[in-house]
């Protein structure tokens, strides 16, 4: 039993101040990074936008993501599709589905823009479980052969 000082050293915390002690995973989390992951983003945008607006809106998108240090991937359009039932008013969207490579921060940036964009009706940003992700394959670049051929 040591007897003596109640002064606390600098290694010691106050149990009674919780904030006082520094976290261990905070910590960890700053050491290593955070990691980059795979992610789909299905966005509905109102279908009666102008051809013009929907590529704004999507290239939008696709920007923040590669402004912030993602890796936007393939964008697949769906096209216009009926609405099992009646949406802010509209029975009809407009459907796309984005494939991203991303730190987290990156994506609830892009939910956050999506969820104020006026033209989109609803979003929806799932990441994707690694194995999944490496399942799917990678859309190939042209090759110099298919490019002389014309196509």
């Amino acid at each position: 039993m040591i007897v003596g000082s109640t002064t606390m050293t600098s290694f010691q915390t106050n149990p009674a101040v919780p904030w006082a002690r520094p976290r261990a995973d905070a910590r960890v989390r700053r050491e290593v990074g955070l990691l980059v992951r795979p992610y789909e983003v299905m966005i509905i945008l109102d279908a009666g936008l102008e051809e013009e607006a929907t590529r704004s809106a999507i290239d939008r998108a696709t920007e923040l993501i590669r402004s912030r240090g993602g890796n936007p991937g393939s964008v697949d359009r769906w096209g216009r599709r009926r609405f099992a039932y009646e949406l802010k008013h509209k029975w009809e969207g407009y459907y796309v589905v984005l494939r991203a490579e991303a730190e987290p921060s990156v994506m609830s940036e892009l939910d956050r823009s999506l969820f104020l964009a006026d033209e989109v009706l609803r979003h929806k940003v799932i990441r994707l479980p690694d194995d999944v992700a490496a399942a799917t394959p990678k859309a190939a670049a042209p090759t110099a052969s298919a490019e002389a051929n014309g196509a």
